[in-house]
């Protein structure tokens, strides 16, 4: 629990003298019950086993002076709400690599049957867009929530040579957030992030928020702390083209952006090819971890349809809710007043039944 104003929390310093004023008080009653100078104070000693009652009304005191100097100090508490909106967007990889046949009827098929079960199973307010990334990226369809063009989407996929990785989370940070102001024209491009088989040696510098042409020039939020959107990336291999996607998930990291990944395929991966010939295809799980610690994301491991189809249901379940901070010393005062109207009333009724 955090607190607004937790200079407020010194006033609790009080607790221990209310109490100590409470039985230097039962003292001196004691003191004075001695001289029997009146029936209502010999009165707790008639009570017998029932003399415990009398220090209910007082506790319940103490226990409203804390709550109130609690709601004085103003706490936040993590609140599991239900979600209001959020965009999500899809990044997946249309590499030629995802024509492997080790998940049947080939990867691609697989995945786009699962996107189809994972966008049903939305709830209606969450906002999808669709990224794809090959040899180049594309946004295949903007964030929206229509279902039906999502679903139709997914059939205008282009497979495509090379793996751009990095270009495919730019273009989804920039569809995400397009307040942002990312460049994708100087960061895909750009001179520093060259879109060649080789990128270079600068390539593997981190990039953040102000540290190259063509970044959102704004100062960097808490990792993880945008709750109106994510990103999911689903890749099957290892990035050939384009910015490294490390630097691409430290920029998502600056916004705050939450980048799920999802490693898609078993280790024996082949892709078939021209004259009975089938190349290797290796999923690059180290990189896809990475990226999702890295921005505070979860990471899924899917070797087949079904591994699939339950990391888009766990995901999905996500959406249904939010966990936001939200202030409750409203919650604390109501509970000190509740509790300061009980002890007056046990206070009243057991005085007029000192039975």
């Amino acid at each position: 629990m955090q607190f607004i104003w937790p200079d407020a929390l010194w006033a609790f310093l009080l607790l221990p003298l209310a109490v100590m004023g409470y039985l230097w008080l039962l003292r001196r009653r004691r003191l004075q019950a001695l001289d029997y100078p009146s029936l209502s104070l010999i009165r707790p000693a008639l009570l017998g086993h029932r003399a415990w009652r009398r220090h209910v009304p007082p506790a319940l005191v103490a226990l409203a002076l804390a709550l109130g100097l609690l709601a004085l100090a103003r706490p936040m508490a993590k609140v599991v709400l239900p979600s209001d909106q959020m965009t999500l967007i899809l990044a997946m990889d249309v590499s030629r690599s995802m024509l492997a046949e080790d998940v049947p009827p080939n990867r691609m098929q697989a995945a786009q049957e699962s996107v189809r079960g994972f966008l049903k199973d939305l709830p209606p307010q969450v906002r999808v867009g669709i990224v794809t990334f090959a040899g180049s990226t594309q946004l295949v369809q903007a964030p929206t929530d229509d279902r039906q063009a999502l679903l139709a989407a997914l059939d205008r996929f282009e497979m495509q040579r090379g793996t751009a990785t990095g270009s495919g989370l730019l273009l989804s940070l920039a569809t995400l957030l397009p307040q942002a102001g990312i460049d994708l024209e100087k960061l895909v491009y750009g001179k520093r992030f060259g879109n060649s088989w080789d990128p270079g040696p600068d390539d593997d510098k981190p990039l953040t928020l102000n540290s190259a042409e063509g970044a959102a020039a704004s100062p960097p939020v808490p990792v993880g702390s945008y709750r109106a959107g994510a990103v999911v990336l689903l890749s099957d291999g290892r990035r050939t083209t384009g910015p490294n996607p490390l630097s691409a998930a430290k920029l998502a990291a600056d916004l705050g952006v939450r980048v799920h990944t999802v490693a898609f395929g078993t280790p024996n991966g082949f892709i078939p090819g021209m004259e009975g010939y089938s190349f290797y295809t290796k999923v690059d799980e180290e990189t896809l971890m990475a990226m999702a610690k890295m921005t505070q994301g979860q990471f899924y491991r899917a070797q087949n349809a079904e591994d699939l189809r339950q990391v888009y249901g766990e995901l999905s379940s996500q959406m249904h809710i939010e966990v936001q901070r939200t202030e409750v010393s409203v919650l604390a005062a109501a509970l000190a007043l509740l509790a300061c109207v009980l002890a007056l009333g046990l206070s009243l009724v057991w005085h007029k039944d000192p039975r």
